[in-house]
């Protein structure tokens, strides 16, 4: 269901059109359908600054993410929660279906750049027992 909606985004997406107009859930969406992909080059491109300098390069990053965060690696069934802004960043929460079946509540960190909005950093939060 993610590839279709991706695909359908792709399609009806205007041309021409820049990363900086990509919204702060298409970026996620994109990110998240590049593991699927296993394309960790694409999405290496959604990290910030500081966490591509914390990983150094893409290789090292998309095995923190394989081994650190199984339920990004290998997602299903991604929704998109409350969104709030604090200070120079803006918090995502995504609910999403990992590897094993269970759902996680993820806290993406987002921040925008000159390049658009990028990545900043996943903190993973208990999900309630409703998801579980």
């Amino acid at each position: 269901m993610l590839k279709q909606a991706a695909l359908i985004a792709l399609l009806f997406a205007p041309l021409g059109a820049s990363a900086q107009e990509a919204s702060i859930e298409d970026v996620i969406t994109n990110q998240l359908q590049a593991f699927n992909d296993r394309d960790v080059q694409e999405a290496w491109q959604y990290a910030s600054p500081m966490i591509q300098g914390m990983f150094r390069t893409p290789e090292n990053f998309g095995n923190m993410v394989r081994n650190g965060y199984p339920m990004v690696w290998d997602n299903s069934d991604v929704r998109f929660l409350e969104q709030e802004e604090f200070e120079s960043r803006t918090r995502q929460e995504v609910l999403i279906k990992g590897p094993d079946g269970a759902f996680y509540i993820l806290d993406y960190q987002m921040i925008e750049t000159s390049q658009g909005w990028q990545i900043n950093g996943v903190q993973v939060i208990p999900a309630p027992e409703v998801f579980s």
